[in-house]
C-alpha cells in the first residue's frame, strides 16, 4: 500500500507559519518608482487521483492520472503525458536561465495537493527537486510565488464547507511537507480549484473566514464572478485590486483582497502572454490618493492544449527579457501588494466587490433575518428569475456544477456527513483519521463533475464506496 501524503496531525505548525511582515517588496530589485504598469500570470498544473491501477475498479490502486495515461498512451491525448511531465518541471529550467542573464522573470505556481502526491508516487522527485530549487533558492526565490489551494480539487460553492476547509489545510500541511514551513510563511494568495467562487452568503462567508483564518491575504477571481456592491455593475477596473466583501445571513461580514483575472481564453492569453501585450497600453491610475501602477494578471493551465505545450515556452522567455527593467515589468501579486503597503495603500481603499447576484438579495433582505429567511428568499427570486442561481461563478459559467450530477453529489454528501460523525474526537495525527481525511478528499475532485458521465462517474462512485467502507470499519 502506498503511503499516505502529509495531510492531518500539523494544524498547529501549519497554522503558526506565516508572518505579517513584507518578504516579496525586500527582495524584488523591481524599480517601482519607473514603472508604469505591469502584469502577472499564474500557471495552474493539477492532475486527478483515480482508482485506475489495475483492470478490477474495485480493487485498482489509486495512482495519477498522469501514471495512467503514461500506460495507456493509445486513448485521447494520453500520448501526451511526457509533454505534460515536462511542463510540471520546465519553469525550474527556464528560471535560472534568465536570472543568469540579470533578467528579472515572474511566475505564480498553483498546484494541486493530488498532483504534488501523484509526483510523489511515481518517484518524479526531478520535477520536485527542480520546483525545490527555484522555491527555496535565494537567487531564484524573487521570481516564483506559490499559490495555495484547495488540495483535491474541490468546487467550492457546492463542497461542504466543513470539508473545504480541510482540503485548505492539507495543500498547507503537504506543501510544507515537500517545500518547507519557510516556504509556507511565503503562500499569501489562493487560488480556487476551476475559479470557482460561492454567491450563497452563508457559503461564501465560510469560504472567506476559511481563508482567512488559514493566513491567506488575497484571492484570484473571474472577472464574471463578482459584481460591484451597492448596484451589481461589472467590475469597472479590473487592473486594480479590489474588497471582495462577505456577509452572512446573521449580519457578519468579512473581506479578503481579490485580484481579478480578466475574460477571455485563459491559454491563448497566457500561452502568448498577452497580459503583458494589454498592461503596455495602460498607464498609472490613482488609488488611496496615490499614483501606482495597474497590474493586468491572469491564470491558466500550465500543461493543457497545444498553446500551453509549444507556444509558451520560448513566449514566456521572449517576454521576460523584453520586460525586465522596463517600464512595463513582470510582478508576482504579493510583491505588488506589499508595494502598495509601503505607500500607506491598504485593503480600505480598494472598490468593493461582492459575489455575482448578491445584491439582489441584499436589496430585500433584513440584514440579521437568519438562514431560513434567507433560504425562502432565494427560493422566491428562483421563481421569480430562472436566470437567478446560487451555484457560484467560475471559469465556465455555462456549464453548472450542479445540475445533473445528483448521481455524483448524493454519495459525496453521504461520505461527508458519514466522516464528521465518525471521526469526532479522534486524532487527526492517528492514521485511521489521516486514511479517512485522504479517501474523502479525492472523492471531491472536480474532474468527476467536469467530465459528467462514463469512466469518471464510475471513479468517482467508487472512491465513495471506498471511503464509506472505512469510516465504517475503522471507526
Amino acid at each position: 500500500m502506498a503511503p499516505l501524503p502529509e495531510i492531518g496531525g500539523s494544524e498547529q505548525s501549519v497554522a503558526a507559519a506565516g508572518s505579517p511582515q513584507p518578504v516579496y517588496l525586500p527582495e524584488s530589485r523591481i524599480d517601482f518608482p519607473n514603472v508604469r504598469s505591469a502584469f502577472s500570470i499564474a500557471l495552474h498544473m493539477h492532475q486527478p487521483l483515480v482508482p485506475a491501477g489495475g483492470a478490477d475498479l474495485q480493487t485498482a490502486a489509486v495512482i495519477s492520472n498522469l501514471q495512467y495515461m503514461f500506460e495507456h498512451p493509445g486513448i485521447g491525448d494520453n500520448h501526451n503525458a511526457s509533454v505534460f511531465q515536462w511542463c510540471y518541471k520546465r519553469m525550474g529550467e527556464f528560471i535560472p536561465v534568465l536570472v543568469s542573464e540579470g533578467k528579472s522573470p515572474r511566475v505564480m505556481l498553483d498546484y494541486s495537493g493530488c498532483l504534488l502526491y501523484g509526483l510523489q508516487l511515481m518517484g518524479l522527485q526531478d520535477i520536485l527537486d527542480s520546483l525545490k530549487r527555484i522555491t527555496l533558492n535565494p537567487g531564484f526565490r524573487p521570481c516564483v510565488e506559490w499559490l495555495g489551494t484547495a488540495w483535491g480539487h474541490p468546487v467550492a460553492p457546492s463542497t461542504p464547507v466543513q470539508d473545504f476547509r480541510l482540503h485548505v489545510i492539507a495543500w498547507r500541511e503537504h506543501y510544507a511537507s515537500i517545500f518547507g514551513f519557510d516556504a509556507l510563511a511565503r503562500v499569501r494568495g489562493f487560488s480556487p480549484p476551476e475559479m470557482a467562487l460561492p454567491n450563497h452568503p452563508d457559503v461564501f462567508y465560510a469560504f472567506v473566514q476559511t481563508l482567512k483564518a488559514a493566513g491567506y491575504r488575497w484571492v484570484l477571481v473571474q472577472e464574471d464572478s463578482v459584481e460591484q456592491t451597492g448596484d451589481a455593475a461589472a467590475i469597472r477596473n479590473p487592473n486594480v485590486p479590489h474588497r471582495l466583501v462577505a456577509r452572512n445571513s446573521s449580519g457578519e461580514t468579512a473581506s479578503i483582497t481579490a485580484i481579478i483575472k480578466t475574460k477571455g481564453s485563459d491559454t491563448k492569453l497566457v500561452g502568448q502572454m498577452q497580459p503583458c501585450y494589454e498592461a503596455r497600453g495602460l498607464s498609472r491610475v490613482t488609488l488611496g490618493g496615490r499614483e501606482v501602477p495597474p497590474l493586468v494578471t491572469q491564470i491558466a493551465d500550465g500543461e493543457n492544449g497545444g498553446v500551453m505545450m509549444n507556444e509558451f515556452p520560448p513566449k514566456y522567455v521572449d517576454v521576460s527579457r523584453e520586460a525586465s527593467g522596463s517600464a512595463t515589468p513582470a510582478l508576482n501579486v504579493s510583491e505588488y501588494l506589499e508595494y502598495l503597503d509601503s505607500l500607506g495603500i491598504t485593503e480600505d481603499h480598494f472598490p468593493t466587490i461582492q459575489p455575482i447576484m448578491q445584491q439582489r438579495i441584499w436589496d430585500r433582505f433584513q440584514a440579521t433575518a437568519g438562514p431560513e429567511a434567507l433560504e425562502t428568499l432565494i427560493d422566491q427570486l428562483r421563481n421569480e428569475d430562472s436566470r437567478f442561481h446560487m451555484e457560484g461563478g467560475s471559469w465556465t459559467n455555462n456549464l453548472s456544477w450542479v445540475h445533473g450530477y445528483g448521481h455524483v453529489l448524493g454519495p459525496m454528501e453521504e461520505v461527508s456527513a458519514l466522516f464528521f460523525e465518525k471521526t469526532r474526537g479522534v486524532p487527526t495525527s492517528e492514521y485511521r483519521y489521516r486514511n479517512a481525511l485522504f479517501h474523502l478528499l479525492i472523492t471531491q475532485t472536480s474532474c468527476f463533475r467536469y467530465w459528467g458521465t462514463g469512466i469518471w462517474t464510475d471513479y468517482a462512485r467508487e472512491l465513495c464506496r471506498r471511503a464509506t467502507a472505512i469510516l465504517q470499519h475503522d471507526f
